[in-house]
């Protein structure tokens, strides 16, 4: 059933009416809470209210606060259970989500803006790029058009591609057959072009202005993690299943034991690819991932490829490669090892795995048969009993593909802009903070140190969003370079033109210097996230994160800085992790590091590394993965420590702030509070085994107690008095930055 539109205007006289008496609901709950508040505090304190803070801001903040944490239970036990223990509780992950977390609360409120934007009449008057996201919106929402469509798009490019042998053996020719015209074929239906390896057209890492040709190891189906394990792992076994069923959803004539034997060969081609990639735990050093060769390099290294006619069948007509262009090869080890698997693996094998991606990558533009057996899949690998709702798909890929354009639209109706200016300046009070821990540490050489400042003092910031994203004209010059039609009725085409023009533009601009202030590289504004850049050498906060429980200004600082102040600090030290750290001033890969003091730093970080590996998760029974998660720890742990003397240099200058309302804990206290709550989360086993196993986040929990409990000043502001988990010895305290 096709949903109903969510606009005001689509709206029935009865839905309006509920939707009025629920805001008139909501705001007489406010102002009773309000009151209760004040009348608890006066009832519970004879002493003067004037160093509590009653206003609405400090009031609903408090309320939240309380609605998350367990204050009875000792905050140097476990402070994670003692800030989110309520939250864990009492918040049940809907059918249709893998999760719930502070990043995912405002992204529900921010996807719904977004979808009564995109949801609102074409306008004839208003740029093209504005009605064009509407217009991908009802292509996407036109659910009887994809039907009536059915999965013949498809079928009909693998046919062209030479066809899928799963299928129908007879029409399938070996002699006319090779996979580097299909993935040619595949570049030129807009179809990504890395199943047996990847190439793109990216900024060179030794010479970040310029952009390079780069070959790296294949683009799995299924993370390495589980396909290497084959049988033994459930994903691994459910993604088995799915393959033959969307064979047999397509109209395979074989049999139901031939289709599984021809699958099977197939997803053993896919291990073997698997088996001679490199693990995400050897891929972290970027040095060891620059390897140039010119392409006559190439074509002598590894002859069972002709470089050249390959790689120029996948570039646009007007930018070709010469055979002295340079090329960066990632995993050297991964193409002298391919040869040698595709001369000893038959074409019919190679195309059902190259059509089975194929179609795999089609699914969710085609029916709801289709679109139900993934969801099937999904709900295996993610635990999500349901799918998205239709509405929220059509949102997400309209964001997807006009990114600036949707932005643009969001920061006009919902931003705030005096967010902007409070976090720039919450900005430059955490690199000061920074760099005085520079001068304090004792591992580094005086010339290490002073590179590191200069890199502190180069690092740009970008906040919300860029200016030009409010210039019309701006917006109209940039989407020229990346325009397809958009066919109301035709979703799946809609879709795939717009990804050939998109990659169309990024490999023609091969030869085009970088330009690190071109505006269009801002990170957009509707995204609950934050970034950091080695090769731009920049910190990005969109929009969306300048927020709910990260950012308001009608709240006291300490909130703010235990919360997207811890933010800011852990972006800082992505600088100066162990990935980042690699990059210079200019965000160039270049080895500015004193050997001995590099090696100091990797004694540190593997203080972390062991420290996280030894974390257990209790609800998967799983360990973390110290190596993987070691850049995100070095930040977390990193810009706590920033934002709490930011914090702190702060009240020197403006006096101590006033108290939150109904909560016994004084300023410093709410700090780590509020620093703990932003990782609040609860998730499915399957999410979490995902997370733990493929990500490079600690779950929400360890980015709590690791990043406290190292910090002596916790367990002083607390008053642990006792060794615990929050206050260790301090031999047991690791500390990078």
């Amino acid at each position: 059933m096709e949903e109903k539109k969510s606009g005001w205007s689509q709206r029935t006289g009865l839905e309006k009416g509920l939707i009025v008496g629920v805001v008139f609901l909501a705001l007489a709950a406010i102002g009773l809470l309000v009151g209760l508040i004040v009348v608890a505090v006066q009832d519970n304190s004879s002493d003067d209210l004037s160093n509590v803070c009653l206003t609405e801001g400090c009031i609903l903040t408090a309320h939240s606060l309380n609605q998350n944490m367990k204050p009875d239970l000792d905050p140097c036990d476990d402070f994670y259970e003692y800030a989110c223990g309520r939250f864990l509780d009492e918040k049940v992950i809907p059918d249709d989500k893998t999760g719930i977390t502070a990043f995912s609360e405002i992204e529900n409120v921010m996807r719904d803006h977004l979808r009564i934007i995109i949801n609102e009449p074409v306008n004839a008057n208003e740029i093209k790029p504005f009605r064009d996201l509407k217009l991908l919106n009802q292509a996407c929402l036109n659910l009887q058009a994809i039907e009536e469509l059915g999965h013949e798009p498809v079928l009909s490019k693998i046919r062209d591609m030479g066809g899928w042998p799963a299928l129908f053996m007879g029409e399938w020719d070996d002699s006319q057959w090779s996979w580097e015209k299909v993935i040619a074929d595949f570049r030129k239906y807009g179809y990504s072009v890395g199943q047996i390896f990847a190439f793109s057209v990216t900024t060179d890492q030794q010479n970040s202005i310029r952009r390079i040709g780069r070959i790296d190891q294949t683009s799995l189906g299924l993370n390495y993690e589980y396909i290497i394990k084959k049988e033994n792992d459930t994903f691994y076994l459910a993604y088995k299943s799915y393959q033959v069923d969307l064979a047999k959803l397509f109209g395979s004539t074989l049999t139901q034991e031939q289709l599984e034997a021809k699958m099977s060969e197939a997803l053993e081609f896919e291990y073997q690819l698997a088996n001679i990639s490199l693990p995400r735990e050897e891929r972290r050093d970027a040095n060891l991932l620059y390897n140039p060769m010119s392409i006559t390099e190439l074509q002598s290294k590894y002859p069972y490829i002709q470089w050249l006619d390959y790689l120029n069948s996948l570039m646009p007509d007007d930018t070709k490669f010469t055979e002295n262009d340079i090329i960066i090869n990632a995993v050297p080890t991964f193409f002298e090892k391919l040869g040698p698997l595709l001369a000893a693996t038959p074409n019919e094998v190679i195309a059902n795995y190259l059509m089975w991606r194929f179609a795999a990558s089609s699914v969710s533009y085609m029916p709801k048969e289709f679109r139900d057996r993934q969801q099937e899949y999904n709900k295996i690998t993610t635990g999500k009993e349901t799918p998205d709702p239709r509405g929220l798909v059509c949102s997400d890929v309209t964001l997807n593909y006009f990114a600036h354009a949707l932005g643009s639209l969001y920061v006009r109706k919902h931003f705030k802009e005096e967010a902007k200016e409070n976090v720039m300046e919450m900005v430059a009070n955490l690199k000061v903070a920074f760099k005085e821990i520079l001068d304090e540490i004792d591992w580094m050489d005086e010339n290490t140190k002073k590179a590191a400042h200069d890199k502190a003092d180069a690092m740009k910031s970008q906040m919300a969003y860029a200016d030009e994203l409010l210039d019309d004209t701006k917006l109209v010059e940039y989407y020229q370079n990346i325009d397809a039609e958009i066919d109301v009725n035709n979703y799946y085409e809609s879709i795939f033109r717009l990804n050939i023009a998109s990659t169309k533009y990024s490999l023609s601009r091969l030869r085009q210097p970088v330009d690190k202030d071109d505006w269009a590289v801002v990170v957009t504004p509707a995204i609950v996230n934050a970034f950091y850049s080695s090769l731009e050498n920049t910190i990005k906060f969109p929009a969306g994160i300048l927020q709910g429980a990260f950012f308001n200004a009608d709240r006291p600082h300490y909130m703010n800085y235990g919360a997207i102040g811890f933010v800011i600090g852990h972006e800082i030290t992505h600088g100066f992790d162990d990935q980042g750290s690699r990059y210079d001033a200019i965000g160039n890969l270049n080895n500015w590091w004193d050997n001995t003091t590099r090696a100091n730093f990797e004694s540190r970080a593997k203080c972390l590394i062991d420290q996280y590996t030894s974390y257990k998760d209790e609800q998967t029974g799983l360990n973390l993965n110290g190596i993987n998660t070691q850049g995100e720890n070095i930040a977390d742990n990193g810009g706590i420590k920033e934002s709490y003397r930011a914090y702190e240099k702060l009240i020197e200058k403006i006096g101590e702030e006033k108290l939150l309302p109904g909560i016994e804990l004084n300023q410093k206290q709410l700090f780590w509070v509020s620093a703990a709550q932003v990782w609040c989360s609860v998730h499915r086993d399957e999410a979490l085994i995902n997370r733990i196993q493929t990500g490079v986040h600690s779950p929400g929990q360890f980015r709590v107690i690791g990043p406290l409990r190292n910090r002596p000043e916790f367990a002083k502001d607390f008053e642990c008095k006792d060794i615990s988990l929050m206050n260790p010895k301090d031999e047991d305290r690791c500390s990078v930055w």
